[in-house]
């Protein structure tokens, strides 16, 4: 926790970047303004350059791609987005303002989800692919899992993709040689390498990938077709993955709109095996 710091609203950052085609390393910076936004602002150049993992010209070449005149215009820019309406912090311990930052997290979500366009195509994308490979490593494992247990429900082959290593390329490869066309990917802070490689692979196997992230401008950007941004909360010790499993239960919920005849057959017979195996308690 940052004491007395305000931490910029993660959708006005975001404004900052709308319409701009971003280079990879400009993403890289970008992503770094939004993560450490209570701070970023009082940083120099070479500063920001060395959170980012980049050069100090590309985090002036980056604020000039913002219309800037060079970074301190930029930052001049970022302090003004930080700072609160009346320059406070709002009330409250910090265990109720990490809970309300979640709670502007699903108001942004649901924001975003007035474009109904591109949740409908996620879903007609994921739901046309026969086997429907799931990807979520380390932290977003438990995302995948959730998600791919109410799938199951609805389509005939899920198929979870939680641990790395090299056998993660052939599970891959096997899905793709099975029929599937698409991958569902989790890509959550801190990004392992292994997830984004695991993208590079899904890509040069054929497989169109979509991407739940937390930032449009995360890694995963560089290698999804379709990326669906959920913010993750990050006032707490470990993160909180509220929106980005809001978002997975949206996205099921489209892919069973895309294909409701199939989709009421198979929770038609689910639930007849369930009530003859007497799953649940009445």
């Amino acid at each position: 926790m940052n004491d007395g710091a305000v931490a910029a609203p993660p959708d006005r950052l975001l404004d900052l970047f709308h319409g701009v085609r971003l280079t990879p390393t400009q993403r890289r910076i970008a992503h770094c303004l939004v993560q450490h936004a209570a701070t970023v602002a009082y940083l120099s150049a070479a500063e920001v350059a060395e959170l980012a993992g980049v050069s100090q010209p590309s985090v002036t070449r980056f604020a000039v791609a913002l219309g800037h005149d060079g970074y301190p215009a930029l930052r001049r820019r970022l302090r003004e987005l930080t700072a609160g309406p009346d320059g406070r912090a709002d009330d409250g311990n910090e265990l109720q303002l990490a809970v309300r930052a979640e709670m502007a997290n699903l108001d942004r979500l649901a924001g975003e989800l007035a474009d109904r366009d591109r949740i409908a195509a996620a879903g007609r994308l994921l739901a046309a692919s026969r086997p429907l490979p799931v990807l979520g490593l380390r932290a977003a494992a438990p995302l995948a899992a959730y998600f791919a247990y109410f799938a199951a429900k609805v389509l005939p082959d899920v198929r979870v993709l939680d641990d790395g290593g090299s056998l993660l390329t052939d599970r891959l490869e096997q899905a793709a040689s099975a029929g599937a066309d698409a991958l569902l990917a989790f890509v959550l802070p801190r990004y392992p390498r292994e997830t984004l490689d695991a993208l590079r692979a899904a890509r040069d196997a054929g497989l169109t990938v979509v991407a739940i992230t937390d930032s449009p401008v995360s890694p995963a950007t560089e290698y999804a077709e379709l990326v669906l941004p959920a913010a993750v909360g990050t006032d707490l010790v470990f993160d909180l993955h509220t929106a980005p499993m809001t978002l997975a239960m949206v996205v099921l919920q489209a892919i069973c709109d895309a294909a409701p005849i199939q989709t009421q057959r198979r929770l038609e017979a689910f639930e007849s095996s369930a009530a003859r195996r007497q799953l649940f308690l009445g």
